[in-house]
Order: structure tokens, then C-alpha cells, then sequence
């Protein structure tokens, strides 16, 4: 029984566990994006927010914590320099779940797992619309 259990197993033990999600925030890090089952976006979005919240202050206390999570500095440098100022004024809600259709080998159901300000060029039909207000000249 999982009584009290607050993370999901996703079937691996918890080294695999760890080595997955660790992989799978440095991915979101680099890429900003990245494509996976529902439920390990599920769970990587439980495991990256607190990160991310972390590095809202760049001291050397939070970049140890960070570092200590992801093993390597190429990612803790891209979440503090540029990551951190776009996130800087939101008070939580760093990622973005969007389900896709299922994967055709076993069923599985896909999601897109995204940065929430790094999605500039897929609404960007919805911000370059006029509205009328936009389109008409003050008479005088």
C-alpha cells in the first residue's frame, strides 16, 4: 500500500528516481522544453519548482543547494544568470503541463513540460492580432 507516499515511483527504485528527474530538469533547463510521459511531468514539476525558487536569490548558500541537485555547473549557471531575472517578480507556477496525444509504441500519454516565460514564439499569433482599439486614429 502507498499510505503517506508523496511522490510517485514512476516503477524504479529511488537511485533510478533521482538519476530521471535529474536528467529530465537539466533537459527542461537547456532546452526550456522538453517532451515526456504525463506522469514524469507530473513528478518533474514537483521536483523543479522548489529549484527554481531557489535561485529567485543568488547566494552562494542557494547555488550550493542547487549544485547539490543537479551535479554539475553548466545548469545551475543557466538558472541563476538568465532563468532567474525572467522569473524574478512570479510568486510560484515556473512550469507548464500540456497534454498531447498518446504515444503510438505503448499507449503512453505524452505532455509538453515548458518554461512559463519562455513561451514567446507559440502565442505569438494570439499577440500580433490588432484589436480595433489599436487601429483607429484619435479625431480631433
Amino acid at each position: 500500500m502507498r499510505h503517506g507516499k508523496k511522490i510517485k515511483s514512476l516503477k524504479r527504485n529511488s537511485a533510478e528516481r533521482k538519476a530521471l528527474l535529474t536528467n529530465l530538469a537539466k533537459s527542461l533547463i537547456a532546452h526550456k522544453r522538453i517532451k515526456t510521459t504525463l506522469a514524469k511531468a507530473k513528478v518533474l514539476r514537483s521536483f523543479i519548482e522548489p529549484i527554481i525558487t531557489k535561485s529567485k536569490v543568488d547566494s552562494m548558500h542557494n547555488r550550493r543547494q542547487v549544485f547539490a541537485s543537479f551535479q554539475d555547473k553548466k545548469p545551475v549557471k543557466t538558472l541563476f544568470n538568465e532563468i532567474a531575472f525572467k522569473i524574478a517578480d512570479r510568486p510560484g507556477g515556473y512550469t507548464r503541463t500540456i497534454r498531447l496525444n498518446t504515444r503510438l509504441g505503448d499507449g503512453a500519454q505524452m505532455a509538453l513540460i515548458e518554461l512559463v516565460d519562455y513561451n514567446d514564439h507559440l502565442f505569438s499569433a494570439k499577440k500580433q492580432t490588432n484589436s480595433p482599439a489599436d487601429t483607429q486614429t484619435p479625431s480631433e
